[in-house]
């Protein structure tokens, strides 16, 4: 026999009674307009019933920048969210003219003592002279942040070094290996090709304006100081920026999004000595290898352009430059390119160990690898071209 609890009737009323009250739906927030510029709000105000009725929440941000007069009175129970949504609305402040019931005071009471926040649309706008100074301010912080990344990524390499220096065993030859072959060896023939088409089209305008005052002997001059010292240098560091830097982005990126990096840690491993320093070190060496070579490509491609529009034999062309151009010219294009290898594998190492574990901020940390890169490339060359302009001429 099933055994079952037996309730006094007036037990049985009081419950029925909460179980139908529990089943009447609650009553929805309603705005009105009333004369004179004034509105009313009626009903429960709570986040739940906002959500269901998305025409009252709109007339309620409308009416909030025109309204002189506030009738809450026939509101019977107000959440936090609604009392936090007036009373940004109202800019922090009760209005002047306003009715208002126990419930609704209540709540808005709790929100008033809260610190300050800043008001919503309607209510107030940013003006545009303190938005281009916060967003000044920020982009500046911004800038300093790196900088100081940059920083402390420097010195953590220094400690490796000064590391590997003590247990040379220690070197990671693997990965340097690997990052000379994808950094150098993968990258020649696009070198080549930009480079040679580059002298080809230095070359052909160089000769249209030559021509025409009868020094077509100057082109040697033209191609072997702009390539060899300034041009070489700059593209081969754009290249080597938008194809290994970002892929070196990306691959720390990786890491840090499924975590690798931290394994490394937890097994004791450095990062820096087994994943920056590799990639660092890479590029030093073979970034004024690509310099060499994508200067030959495009000195190649120079003369021909020159023995096509000038009629200036190839073979004269490259006698005359060793005297056209001397061969501190050769030093200093070579030292341009160590630099901004090792410029371009901290940027590029700095932003992937910066990227949170989603899949947005790799995309936009690769970016902003680039972007940097080349930026700072651009800046460093003019800086140099400044300080060396008294050598090799």
């Amino acid at each position: 026999m099933a055994s079952g609890r037996i309730y006094p009737e007036t037990e049985i009323r009081r419950r029925g009674t909460r179980r139908m009250s529990a089943m009447t739906p609650p009553s929805c927030p309603t705005l009105r307009h009333a004369p004179g510029g004034g509105v009313a709000l009626s009903g429960e105000w709570t986040l739940a019933g906002i959500l269901r009725t998305p025409a009252v929440h709109l007339a309620l941000l409308a009416a909030a920048a025109r309204a002189s007069r506030w009738d809450l009175s026939a509101v019977t129970r107000m959440d936090s969210a609604l009392a936090v949504l007036l009373w940004r609305l109202w800019a922090g402040r009760f209005p002047e003219e306003m009715e208002i019931s126990p419930a609704a005071r209540a709540a808005l009471e709790r929100i008033a003592v809260l610190p300050a926040a800043e008001p919503i649309s309607g209510a107030g706008e940013e003006s545009a002279l303190i938005g281009g100074l916060r967003r000044m301010g920020t982009f500046t912080l911004g800038i300093v942040h790196n900088a100081l990344g940059l920083i402390d990524l420097l010195g953590r390499l220094a400690l490796a070094v000064g590391f590997l220096c003590r247990h040379p065993k220690g070197i990671p030859w693997k990965e340097f290996s690997a990052n000379i072959y994808r950094a150098g060896v993968e990258a020649l023939p696009v070198s080549a090709l930009v480079g040679f088409l580059i002298g080809v089209t230095i070359s052909y305008l160089s000769a249209l304006q030559l021509k025409t005052f009868g020094a077509d002997i100057f082109i040697v001059n033209i191609l072997g100081i702009g390539i060899i010292r300034e041009l070489g240098p700059v593209l081969v560091a754009v290249l080597v920026a938008g194809r290994s830097g970002s892929a070196m982005t990306a691959q720390i990126g990786v890491m840090r999004v499924t975590e690798e990096i931290d394994a490394l840690a937890v097994m004791g491993v450095s990062v820096t000595l087994r994943v920056v320093l590799p990639k660092v070190a890479a590029l030093l060496l073979v970034m004024p290898l690509l310099v060499v070579w994508s200067c030959m490509a495009a000195l190649l491609g120079g003369a021909l352009a020159a023995w096509k529009e000038l009629d200036l034999s190839v073979i004269y062309f490259f006698s005359a430059l060793p005297d056209a151009v001397p061969i501190a010219n050769l030093w200093i294009g070579l030292c341009k390119g160590a630099l901004f290898g090792v410029l371009i594998s901290l940027i590029a190492c700095h932003f992937g160990l910066h990227v949170r574990p989603n899949t947005e901020s790799l995309s936009r940390r690769t970016t902003a690898s680039v972007v940097s890169a080349i930026t700072l490339v651009i800046i460093a060359d003019a800086i140099l071209a400044v300080f060396t302009r008294n050598f090799g001429v």
